[in-house]
């Protein structure tokens, strides 16, 4: 009776030290368990999700960054005057409001990724960027000489921008920036054939 008891109590104690081990090594990630099939995916499937990008991501956020603001800025001098045609300003007013939440989106994205922001990766004059003269000649200008440089000037811009929105969708990998890309390709094609009818009614 006494070697049943003992052999029980043994038997109990063995296989609570058992269950005390795969606790310790479930809630300490064990390396045997992280060897099993199908086990070892847990801690990198959330890393790929927010470095699932590549160096086509990166240009493109760090350049289109810039690129928007200028738009923006470009935007807020012709906003400034007084006797621009109201369908013009109303464009203007429609692109800052467009692309500030982008900016802010890619930024994110830049953040993410261990990139800094606000770097100014795109050289004045490069991908449809306005040089310092072309700044100054919009700052300059009033009434309907405005509006039109404004046309001018963002209509080049735009296709600048476009044309990096192409690459991307091209070459980039971040599913979110590709999809951000395409949008700013559509929607920046169609505002310019607005601002291509907008310059020959003026």
């Amino acid at each position: 009776m006494n070697t049943k008891l003992i052999a029980i109590a043994s038997g109990a104690l063995l296989t609570a030290a058992a269950l005390a081990g795969c606790t310790a090594g479930s809630s300490g990630n064990n390396s045997g368990m992280g060897n099993m099939p199908g086990m070892d995916h847990s801690t990198s499937s959330t890393d790929t999700v927010t470095s699932d990008h590549n160096q086509a991501d990166i240009t493109f956020a760090m350049d289109m960054v810039p690129h928007h603001k200028q738009a923006i800025e470009m935007s807020d001098t012709l906003l400034a005057k007084q006797g621009v045609d109201p369908r013009v300003t109303d464009l203007a007013q429609k692109i800052k409001a467009a692309q500030q939440p982008e900016i802010d989106t890619m930024n994110g994205w830049l953040t993410t990724w261990g990139q800094k922001t606000d770097m100014g990766g795109m050289d004045m004059g490069g991908g449809g960027m306005m040089s310092q003269q072309d700044m100054d000649a919009l700052k300059n200008a009033s009434g309907a000489d405005a509006a039109k440089l404004f046309l001018t000037q963002m209509i080049q811009h735009h296709q600048g921008a476009i044309t990096m929105a192409t690459t991307e969708t091209g070459q980039g990998k971040a599913t979110d920036a590709v999809t951000l890309a395409k949008k700013i390709a559509a929607a920046q094609t169609a505002e310019i054939a607005t601002m291509k009818q907008l310059l020959a009614s003026l």
